[in-house]
């Protein structure tokens, strides 16, 4: 039987699952765990626009994640893409935009090569600028019927921007992670914890840390509620002694 498809729609007082107010997103929160099944395709798309007095505030938001395999299901491409801005009669108070392409080729049954690029704009954060490339080896250590379990790592080029000053950074990093998910059949309950370390190999004390915990509790066949915790360290960011974040997300998911 195919894995059921998971569509996540956003409602106004609900924040967005992909979240990008960071320099690091969770790839491994996007991926699709779809069996057989060739395409699979995930988007959704708010637009909101208020006027009081003559003062508006607009939104817009959109966000894909589509996954397609090869006719012998050894190979996988990936893509994820979002945009969001927020707009008032005077000012900006989002704009970012996010792009990843990812190809996954089987190599066994537990190994995996992984190759991907990346481009990513935010016009709030301190780095508002990065482009990457990179690839690697993914390991399967665990899988039993209610249990996932995953190793990543790979070497990754990143450019790095800062509008203001217009200062750029060249940086060789390491990208590691591990992910679980853990399903209980009884309660239907679906867990998943990722962690990722990415140190440049010059210098391991230039790392970021990014951590992330998600549930899903099922209401129904066709609704669940979802809650995600995501931690997000940059050991170094120009300027700013330290840069750390932390973000709890609440919202509902519709099965198709």
């Amino acid at each position: 039987m195919h894995k059921i498809q998971t569509f996540y729609f956003i409602v106004l007082f609900f924040c967005p699952f992909l979240i990008l107010n960071a320099q690091l997103v969770n790839i491994e929160s996007q991926r699709m765990q779809v069996d057989s099944v060739r395409f699979v395709l995930k988007s959704d798309l708010l637009f909101d626009y208020s006027n009081n007095n003559g003062d508006y505030l607009s939104q817009f938001t959109a966000n894909i994640s589509t996954q397609i395999k090869s006719k012998d299901l050894k190979r996988i491409y990936m893509f994820i893409g979002s945009y969001n801005t927020e707009r008032s009669k005077d000012q900006d108070f989002q704009n970012s935009f996010f792009l990843h392409l990812r190809l996954n080729q089987k190599i066994s049954n537990v190994f995996r090569f992984e190759a991907f690029i990346q481009d990513q704009y935010n016009a709030l954060l301190n780095i508002n600028k990065r482009k990457l490339v990179g690839a690697g080896l993914r390991f399967k250590f665990i899988s039993t019927p209610n249990i996932k379990a995953y190793f990543g790592n790979a070497y990754m080029y990143e450019h790095e921007k800062i509008d203001d000053s217009e200062t750029e950074y060249y940086n060789n990093r390491n990208s590691s992670y591990v992910s679980f998910t853990i399903n209980f059949p009884k309660s239907k309950v679906n867990l998943t914890e990722t962690f990722y370390f990415q140190p440049k190999y010059s210098d391991i004390s230039n790392h970021r840390v990014f951590q992330q915990l998600q549930a899903q509790f099922p209401i129904n066949k066709s609704l669940s509620f979802t809650t995600q915790f995501t931690y997000f360290y940059n050991s170094f960011v120009p300027g700013i002694a330290r840069d750390y974040s932390s973000d709890l997300s609440l919202g509902l998911s519709i099965n198709i």
